[in-house]
């Protein structure tokens, strides 16, 4: 299959080798002979959604926009990439720069975008120094600045580094980290596009998002809406890791069978291990079992219909040994440590939810901690200003659901008691004692009692 974004052409982060193979002809095409409206209708037409996490489509964003110039309008691309097992965005700067700024400048037009953002992590330090020079030779050869290409639209670009945290990915963070404030997400409405950055409409993009863009425009948005999944269509940059022999950055069309990208592409799983878990979007989606993965098709509409997400197109491969329980607490860590601590669900949420699981690793878990996780990342779900608390709260909910068992043989046995009822002497309740038997002298006491009475009814072990 062609590539769209990670061609296969040496040297094509240099803007003349760039040029040679077609780069900035769609940049052209736009300026001299499309209007905005016919853009975004392209766009529209090819159906391309975002490649950030949503999956939204992009040419409706770029719709919201409001027209006229009573205020000045802004771009800002996402390159925050701070997604764990998300690396597919440092791939473009790398290895097709040009392209996904092409795509950015016309995205500008587009919208009448007055200036360019491009927010890139703290710690790309490569990737920045790459990305900064791409906009100087852009500016070289007129393709940036005032009245570009003689067709009076003028746009500026800057590069951002950003602070390094998480909560910057989501599109309000980053706007008030790009204004120097501290990075909180914005209660919605207003919207972006009606109140942005400093105030004034603003359109928030994925790198990968624009990087498909000058192809859209130079083969037409029919064409691209007939590759891979018609729902999701247009290839995705797959970023693979974890236990597969060739982990990587593989483009491919949406809808590629997971499956496929694991044994064809990166060559099994390792030392010919069975799969135990696979996270297909980032560790922020629901795993996926391995019965799961047999039959499962990588795009937003396969993914969403079995309860979990495309994401960033991240997928982490785990084997059959994986500790599963120790992978979640190591994720929820994560989470935990990166929530700015403003929404309260969230900020005590994820607290609780790893000091349960620490306590599970521990030796002194209980059983009804596998629900009492499950509880709580329920109420965090929903409740929060960003996406954040879903990001924590979904891979503790579905991957207790789904490896309960995993985490069951990690629990301690308790008892079960049948006491006198508090408000009715006459009739008995039973009551869960979830303690460690070995250091309790009453439940040492209680453990003996039934193993003398086995048949006593009045007294039950029970076990997970």
């Amino acid at each position: 299959m062609e590539k769209i974004i990670l061609k296969d052409i040496p040297g094509l982060d240099k803007i003349d080798v760039y040029i040679a193979n077609g780069g900035y002809s769609a940049l052209k095409k736009a300026l001299s002979e499309m209007s905005k409206d016919q853009v975004i209708d392209e766009v529209k037409k090819s159906g391309l959604r975002g490649r950030g996490g949503a999956a939204f489509p992009t040419g409706m964003k770029w719709g919201f926009m409001p027209k006229g110039d009573e205020k000045p309008k802004y771009l800002c691309c996402n390159g925050d990439e701070s997604e764990p097992g998300s690396f597919k965005d440092r791939e473009i700067f790398e290895k097709n720069p040009h392209q996904f700024i092409e795509g950015a400048l016309i995205a500008a037009y587009a919208i009448g975008a007055c200036a360019i953002y491009i927010y890139i992590r703290g710690e790309y330090w490569k990737w920045i120094n790459i990305i900064e020079r791409c906009v100087k030779e852009t500016y070289d050869k007129g393709f940036a600045g005032k009245n570009i290409l003689g067709s009076g639209f003028s746009t500026e670009i800057y590069v951002h580094r950003g602070a390094g945290a998480y909560i910057c990915g989501e599109e309000s963070s980053l706007m008030n980290s790009l204004e120097g404030k501290r990075a909180y997400p914005r209660i919605k409405p207003p919207f972006p596009a009606a109140f942005g950055v400093w105030g004034n409409p603003t359109t928030i993009n994925n790198i990968e998002t624009l990087a498909n863009v000058p192809e859209i425009l130079n083969k037409g948005g029919e064409w691209y809406s007939k590759i891979g999944e018609p729902k999701h269509p247009g290839t995705l940059l797959f970023g693979v890791s974890g236990h597969v022999n060739r982990p990587g950055v593989y483009e491919l069309p949406s809808g590629t069978p997971l499956m496929t990208i694991i044994n064809d592409h990166c060559g099994g799983v390792r030392d010919g291990k069975e799969i135990k878990m696979v996270i297909p979007g980032g560790s922020s989606m629901p795993p996926l079992t391995k019965e799961e993965c047999m039959d499962m098709k990588m795009d937003a509409e396969s993914l969403k219909a079995v309860g979990s997400g495309i994401g960033t197109a991240g997928i982490i491969v785990m084997d059959e040994d994986t500790d599963i329980v120790d992978i979640l607490r190591r994720i929820t860590k994560f989470y935990y440590h990166e929530s700015c601590g403003q929404c309260t669900p969230c900020r005590e949420g994820c607290g609780w939810m790893l000091k349960v699981l620490q306590r599970i690793i521990d030796g002194n878990g209980r059983q009804s901690d596998l629900d009492l996780l499950i509880s709580v990342a329920q109420n965090i779900e929903g409740n929060t200003i960003c996406a954040l608390g879903e990001a924590a709260a979904w891979p503790v909910k579905w991957t207790v659901k789904k490896f309960r068992s995993d985490f069951e043989s990690r629990v301690k046995d308790g008892l079960k008691i049948s006491t006198k009822n508090k408000v009715h002497g006459l009739r008995s309740s039973e009551e869960y004692v979830e303690v460690k038997r070995e250091t309790d002298p009453v439940v040492r006491e209680l453990f003996g009692t039934v193993q003398e009475n086995v048949h006593n009814k009045e007294v039950k072990r029970f076990s997970s």
